[in-house]
């Protein structure tokens, strides 16, 4: 007698009736160690995400058998965290490879419709004023709200003609543009980028470089790195430096800015999908991009629920291409120049 093929799916197929069912894992029946080891995270946070996500992952379905958020959410963190589709990852929670792909894909989506909530620039005077006051108790620098750099991501090869995504060191990446607070939080986070722009093209090209250039966060200012240009509202480090004040302005610039460093760190070693030793982002340069975001926002969603930036475990030093030096070009904004040597005169004389 046939047996209908419609009481069957992928998983029951792969696995058997003898197989854990997708609804039989409960994150009640693992310790907070298992969690941690395969998933990256504690208990109380992935029932968080369960519960912001949830409505966006209970679709509407066909299956019988239709995989639960709970799940998903797993299948994502798994990913995220490790940097690949291992069959004991999906095996842990009975499900196929095949399943977890649409899960990642699910979980990057709900993900990425709530950027906008967890990654922004506070809009009050009291927040900005704030990140300043932070920022000077670093290391002296004045009017600081945010700390700007770029970074790599390898993806697949798009296509042997697209050339846009090859960076410097001949690999297929995206650029992305990221600025952080003094805990690591992200405030603004561009991850579309081609690899072979360059990092004062990625930024100059930018929203965040549109917002600024017309007015927003007046007498306040970002911290480049010399791989920027210098602006009224980026203030980036000498080249040379010749005198105590120069010394001190760089000094300082380099301890504010390492902040940044040590967040981009923390994400490739929390988030392995991005480090580039499990293999570039076997996706298109598009769901790269969201996947990467998605990671940014559980970055901060995990600082929210005092998951400590510093706290985290790190892989040592990032593998970023060379910066280039582009001194030539600051003498173009004589604005820019006076207000990084007013801002030395007066701070750091």
């Amino acid at each position: 007698m046939a047996i209908p093929i419609t009481v069957l799916d992928c998983d029951l197929l792969l696995y058997g009736r003898g197989h854990r069912t997708l609804d039989r894992f409960k994150l009640d029946d693992v310790t907070d160690e298992y969690l941690m080891t395969m998933y990256g995270f504690p208990r109380q946070f992935i029932y968080y995400l369960v519960e912001l996500l949830g409505a966006s992952l209970s679709r509407p379905t066909q299956r019988s058998r239709a995989i639960s958020p709970e799940t998903q959410i797993l299948a994502a963190l798994g990913f995220y965290t490790s940097g690949s589709f291992q069959t004991r990852m999906g095996d842990a929670i009975g499900i196929s490879q095949a399943s977890m792909s649409r899960c990642v894909a699910n979980v990057t989506e709900a993900l990425v419709e709530r950027a906008s909530q967890f990654i922004r620039f506070p809009a009050d005077e009291a927040s900005i004023q704030a990140l300043k006051d932070e920022f000077y108790g670093l290391a002296a620098m004045p009017g600081v709200i945010g700390v700007v750099d770029c970074i790599h991501v390898a993806i697949k090869a798009p296509n042997a003609e697209d050339l846009s995504y090859v960076n410097r060191k001949g690999l297929h990446s995206l650029n992305c543009l990221m600025v952080c607070d003094i805990r690591g939080a992200l405030m603004t986070v561009e991850t579309n980028w081609p690899g072979s722009l360059q990092d004062y093209a990625v930024l100059q090209q930018s929203s965040l470089s549109s917002q600024f250039e017309a007015g927003m966060h007046k007498d306040s200012w970002l911290l480049g790195d010399s791989s920027f240009f210098l602006r009224t509202w980026l203030m980036t480090p000498l080249h040379i430096t010749e005198t105590p004040a120069e010394y001190r302005y760089n000094k300082a610039h380099s301890a504010t800015h390492s902040v940044i460093e040590k967040t981009f760190q923390t994400l490739c070693s929390r988030f392995r999908c991005l480090d580039g030793s499990k293999g570039a982002l076997q996706y298109s340069p598009e769901k790269s991009s969201h996947i990467i975001l998605a990671c940014c926002v559980l970055h901060n969603i995990s600082l929210e629920h005092g998951m400590d930036v510093w706290s985290s475990p790190m892989t040592g030093p990032m593998e970023q291409p060379p910066e280039e030096e582009y001194e030539h070009m600051e003498s173009l904004d004589l604005e820019a120049d006076r207000i990084r040597q007013e801002l030395m005169l007066t701070h750091f004389s």
